[in-house]
């Protein structure tokens, strides 16, 4: 299993659209697409600092070659998005890990 989780960093003022955006387009578009699973968005309690919130986006899949489609069909428009939205108020790096 291939994990990818992109970890975002934001003002914490932009935090709680941030979590509506994610919760009412983001994961249901990508639930309707089918090829990653289990997509959760999670709090990092660490490693911030007081003006900022920290969160991670986590998806499954099955393999790396779904993910780069995925993410060039699909993830690469979904940053264009963010950027629209938040313009560069909002931060994030990217991890694929595979499940030992």
């Amino acid at each position: 299993m291939i994990v990818f989780n992109t970890t975002y960093t934001m003002p914490v003022a932009d935090a709680r659209d941030f979590v509506i955006w994610i919760r009412e387009s983001i994961i249901p578009s990508i639930e309707m697409d089918g090829r990653m699973k289990n997509a959760r968005l999670l709090r990092i309690l660490s490693h911030h600092e007081s003006d900022t919130e920290c969160m991670g986006l986590q998806l499954e899949t099955d393999s790396t070659a779904t993910l780069h489609k995925w993410y060039t069909e699909m993830g690469h428009s979904m940053n264009e998005e963010l950027l629209k939205m938040f313009d560069q108020r909002i931060v994030g790096f990217s991890t694929m890990m595979e499940e030992i």
